[in-house]
């Protein structure tokens, strides 16, 4: 017997586990939310999430990947709308440092060694780490940056920018006006 409301029965059990723990984690950090949480928050016995998850892990490896499918979004849309290569270099960062604000235990997630451990990226999460690459990376070029390492720069310049103002160290203001000054000084003339 089923320990929720409505019952075991769920018409897309996957998507509304998803969105449950997505909801969370808005509210609280990735390491913070259990699978009894998730199964409360999504209206379904405390035993379904293990339907879908096999376990903590898999929940917030799930956490990681839908959140990074964000930040690349939020990166492609912001690169994709701005007028010029230079702007749109510069809105790019702009927008990665916003989500770190604005969702700051997605971000977090994201890049956590335990969960996305380095080099060995789910085969959902590597595709969308090729693309934030990729992204970020023909900004640069576009933009006048023309070797691997500057791209990798700017990437590191926002994200250390996004990890301190998440943290409470750096005003957005001061941190998105720091990533432009930088990437202007970058950019060749």
């Amino acid at each position: 017997m089923s320990s929720s409301r409505s019952g075991y029965h769920h018409g897309d059990l996957a998507h509304a586990l998803e969105t449950a723990a997505m909801q969370l984690l808005a509210e609280k950090p990735a390491q913070d939310i259990s699978l009894r949480e998730v199964a409360r928050a999504a209206d379904v016995s405390h035993n379904a999430p293990y339907h879908h998850f096999a376990d903590r892990r898999g929940l917030l490896k799930v956490l990681a990947e839908r959140s990074m499918a964000e930040l690349v979004a939020v990166v492609r849309t912001a690169i994709e709308s701005a007028p010029d290569p230079r702007s749109a270099l510069v809105a790019g960062g702009g927008a990665y440092l916003r989500f770190a604000i604005e969702r700051p235990h997605g971000f977090d997630v994201v890049y956590d060694p335990s969960v996305c451990i380095p080099g060995e990226p789910t085969a959902t999460m590597a595709p969308l780490i090729d693309e934030l690459e990729r992204l970020l990376g023909d900004a640069s070029v576009a933009a006048g940056l023309d070797t691997p390492a500057d791209a990798l720069a700017v990437w590191g310049l926002v994200h250390g920018l996004g990890t301190l103002c998440a943290a409470g160290h750096l005003p957005l203001d001061a941190a998105l006006d720091a990533a432009a000054t930088a990437i202007g000084r970058m950019l060749p003339r």
